[in-house]
């Protein structure tokens, strides 16, 4: 989708479930929604980024009574961990913030308050599992069975191991308490309900509009105009945020999480000195908003999540951009099963822009990505150490070798115009999320330049006297400035590696506030260059 460069954009991701520690599957939102933040502002957008901890529901509270400590000490431990990741990983949030933040709170109830007046909210009796053994109502996390559609073993809210098809409370098959693992019951108990199924002729409009990849607006579609069932908004629990007038509910997870999108924005610009305001995001659709997320959860950003804003009169999302899901070795990933990758772990033993190039190079977004310790030393061996590293360390060190400086010469035609191909299949791929053909075409590029340095031979003209010294300053200059151009159009992706790479070009403006443009400017005769380090290692598995 190509969006207006007048209006500002807020790119969003969606919130981690801080209940355990962060694994790769959750880095396929993140690491490419952080790159193509970072690709529109190289294209002279006016872009924040938001994201935080989703804290509330079920299965903090589960995860809370297995340690023995409170909900509030399980999010507070998780929120942390996260938040290290993505500063190790370069994933940089203009704000990070956690749904049970005082803000939070209060935009929801406020939002929850405007359904109730606009008579999007009603009230009725319904079946919810009680645990005679345990002596309480169990919410949907607490409760296991059979999936009423096809039958596979699924949770209470999900069938998450069958067809996908969320489950309203009551629905599920056989119910067993996850606690003590005994049979439950059904109990009719009082819940609030959206009236989701009064906006399917909006949906069906709105989805058909919607930006983003297609498996998210195809797949909301889809369900939209199969049949669309209100949605039970309340849950009976303690932890999260308090259903408006009722002490023994709070609302559903799915209510007050994305709600948190609209919080964190109002908290980052109430910490800012501009004069920025958070309505000009979420009022009057005067920004464009674009939202990450995984495929797992298309159902409510394209479905409940629009649906909820139209009802109280906030802007829409413009794009829904869904990444593929993760594999680990052919099997799927599954944390209870042990087939899983942690990323603090793996950023033991690797330098992060390794795992940032890896997660965009190896799969297309939206297709599945199977993760192997093989194709991962592949892509580093065979791409950034045999090409992108050949290149720079190769080429850098001749020319600081004989030159010290970036030598005297005109960039030739032929160069330019690769460079100039590069830049706009870049701009062209970002507007389509397709960040594995961002890499392709910057990897291209640096191939061409690997290609021209060995046909040139430069070593050979550097022992003919002034002319073929000549000649070889100007071989050099042609190729550092696809060095040049590589480094800008790959800072997205491995944004330490290219700042050093800059480094030794000697250039001293910030790599990563440069634009694409400057990788048609030529660079500098008589600029310092710095003496090269090898930029990758090679990985033995």
């Amino acid at each position: 989708m190509k969006i207006p460069i007048e209006k500002p954009v807020l790119v969003t991701s969606a919130l981690p479930y801080v209940n355990g520690e962060c694994h790769i599957g959750h880095l396929r939102t993140y690491v490419p929604a952080d790159i193509y933040v970072r690709m529109l502002r190289k294209m002279g957008y006016d872009v924040i980024f938001i994201s935080g901890s989703d804290t509330h529901g079920t299965p903090i509270v589960l995860s809370a009574e297995a340690q023995g400590i409170t909900p509030e000490e399980v999010v507070a431990k998780y929120h942390e961990h996260f938040k290290r990741i993505f500063q190790a990983l370069n994933v940089n949030f203009d704000y990070y913030g956690w749904t049970d933040s005082e803000s939070n709170h209060r935009r929801t109830e406020e939002i929850v308050k405007k359904l109730i007046e606009n008579g999007y909210v009603y009230k009725k009796e319904t079946k919810q599992a009680f645990c005679n053994t345990c002596g309480r109502f169990l919410p949907d996390r607490y409760v296991e069975g059979k999936c009423p559609y096809c039958g596979a073993i699924a949770r209470g809210d999900e069938c998450d191991q069958g067809c996908g098809k969320h489950l309203e409370p009551g629905e599920i098959i056989e119910p067993k308490c996850k606690i003590c693992g005994n049979e439950a019951d059904f109990k009719q108990q009082e819940h609030f309900f959206f009236n989701l199924s009064s906006f399917t002729d909006f949906l069906i409009s709105y989805l058909d509009k919607l930006g983003g990849t297609r498996n998210a607006r195809n797949y909301a579609l889809e369900w939209t105009k199969k049949e669309l069932r209100d949605w039970c908004i309340t849950r009976a629990m303690e932890w999260g945020v308090k259903f408006p007038g009722r002490d023994d509910l709070v609302v559903y997870v799915w209510v007050d999480a994305p709600i948190g999108y609209i919080s964190f924005t109002e908290e980052l610009l109430n910490y800012t000195t501009d004069e920025k305001d958070w309505r000009k995001y979420w009022k009057g659709n005067k920004a464009t908003i674009v939202h990450f997320i995984g495929t797992d959860i298309i159902y409510h950003h394209c479905i409940f999540w629009p649906a909820m804003l139209k009802g109280v009169g906030y802007s829409l999302p413009d794009a829904v951009v869904a990444s593929g899901m993760v594999k680990i070795n052919g099997g799927t990933f599954s944390k209870s099963r042990g087939n899983v990758v942690r990323v603090k772990e793996f950023l033991e033993r690797f330098h992060p822009d390794t795992l940032r190039y890896y997660l965009v190079a190896q799969s297309s977004h939206t297709k599945e990505l199977d993760f192997s310790w093989d194709s991962f030393s592949m892509r580093v061996n065979n791409e950034l150490v045999a090409i992108l590293g050949n290149l720079v360390h190769r080429v850098v060190s001749f020319a600081y070798k004989n030159f010290r400086v970036v030598p005297e010469g005109e960039i030739d035609e032929d160069v330019f115009a690769a460079i100039e191909r590069t830049k706009e299949e870049e701009t062209r791929v970002v507007d389509e999320y397709e960040f594995k053909k961002l890499v392709d075409s910057a990897m291209k590029l640096a191939d061409f330049g690997n290609s021209f340095f060995q046909r040139e031979e430069p070593w050979h003209l550097i022992k003919m006297g002034d002319a073929g010294r000549e000649r070889c300053g100007e071989i050099v200059k042609n190729v550092l400035q696809i060095i040049k151009a590589v480094c800008i159009g790959l800072e997205a992706v491995m944004p330490e590696k290219m700042g050093e790479v800059w480094s030794q070009l000697g250039m001293e403006s910030d790599v990563h506030s440069v634009k694409l443009e400057e990788m048609m400017v030529p660079i500098a005769s008589g600029q310092e260059l710095k003496k090269p380090k090898k930029l990758f290692e090679l990985v033995e598995i």
